[in-house]
């Protein structure tokens, strides 16, 4: 049986199926409760792509904290634009505060750089970064990904948040696009 799908023009087929995406989100909120136990963190989640992974994370979160959300754009189709465009920034409220940044996926890391030099402007007391797909051969920033779901390579991906020019979003997997 052939389970994959076509968004506009290109074709995905299933990579991280919605059970290993809750389970894996699970383990993750397992760990950040542990080490921000007696603390209450920022969650300061990066609209549009994070914001199913920010809801499932939030939901298994044992902890008294915030959240809060940003928006950046920097891809048009399937390649990055090179630039962040900030369409929604850091709130005032992350001063002297633990700040988690949720990212759907990191890859070249400029929207990462690029919100961290902002949230630097209002003195978080830490910044850490929770990533649910991480591309480490694509990435060449200094700054710690702490948090990461799922290490993926290359590959373009869509779904559970991540979207090929606002399609795919909505899937509850994610899905990779065939060669």
């Amino acid at each position: 049986m052939n389970n994959n799908l076509t968004l506009l023009d290109r074709t995905f087929e299933p990579m991280i199926s919605s059970e290993e995406i809750l389970e894996r989100v699970s383990q993750l909120a397992e760990v950040i409760s542990r080490d921000y136990a007696g603390k209450k963190p920022i969650f300061l989640s990066v609209l549009n792509g994070a914001f199913m992974f920010t809801s499932d994370l939030l939901k298994s979160i044992n902890l008294d904290c915030e959240v809060h959300f940003v928006r950046y754009k920097s891809y048009e189709g399937v390649e990055s634009t090179g630039k962040v465009k900030e369409l929604m920034g850091v709130p005032e409220e992350v001063n002297g505060r633990d700040v988690i940044v949720v990212e759907d996926i990191v890859e070249s890391g400029k929207t990462i750089e690029y919100l961290s030099k902002k949230l630097e402007i209002n003195q978080p007391a830490s910044v850490k970064i929770c990533a649910l797909l991480f591309k480490p051969s694509c990435y060449h920033k200094s700054i710690p990904i702490t948090y990461s779901a799922f290490e993926i390579g290359e590959e373009f991906v869509v779904g559970y948040g991540l979207d090929y020019d606002g399609a795919g979003r909505n899937l509850k997997e994610i899905y990779r696009e065939t060669t």
